[in-house]
Formats: C-alpha cells, structure tokens, sequence
C-alpha cells in the first residue's frame, strides 16, 4: 500500500518514547509499535486524533502517500487496535 506511517519521525521529534505516547493516547504499546513499523491497515479516526493532540502535529505528518511503495509486510493484521474495541460476528447456523 503506497500510505506510509511516520510516526516514528514524529515521536523522535517530540522525543517521546512509545510507552508514553501509548499510555496518552490509551492503546497498548504493542499497537504503537505496529503503528510505527507500518504493519496495519487502518487507523481509527479517534486514533489518529489523539495522536496527533499529544504530539501536536497534523495527520499528513503522521501519514504520507507515495505511489507504488509496498507496505512492509503485507500479512499483518487487518486492524492491531481490535485488542481494546471488540467486534462482533455474526455465527451462521
């Protein structure tokens, strides 16, 4: 997918650690760090706004679109935040 996530840059910037972004923004660290490494395939909206409130930047700094660049690993989960809001499936009989 040609969105790259930059959160990394943005977390070096504000010298914050992922621990702590993860415990302002309430998902686990574990997310933030699938987040960073670009192995996900969404972002809750409410997500992204509280990122971007605690490091006081914009969404495009966060996501860039580059044109024919892959994902890096394109196997990963459909959603790493579905670990705090779950889903409901519907079970045919």
């Amino acid at each position: 997918m040609p969105i790259i996530i930059n959160l990394d840059v943005m977390l070096a910037k504000r010298k914050m650690r992922s621990k702590e972004l993860s415990e302002r923004i309430g998902i686990t660290e574990q997310n933030v760090s699938l987040l960073k490494s670009g192995k996900v395939k969404g972002i809750r909206f409410d997500t992204l706004d509280k990122i971007c409130e605690v490091l006081n930047c914009q969404p495009g700094d966060i996501l860039e679109y580059r044109p024919g660049a892959d994902a890096p690993n394109s196997d990963a989960p459909n959603d790493s935040e579905a670990s705090y809001e779950p889903r409901i499936r519907a079970v045919g009989s």
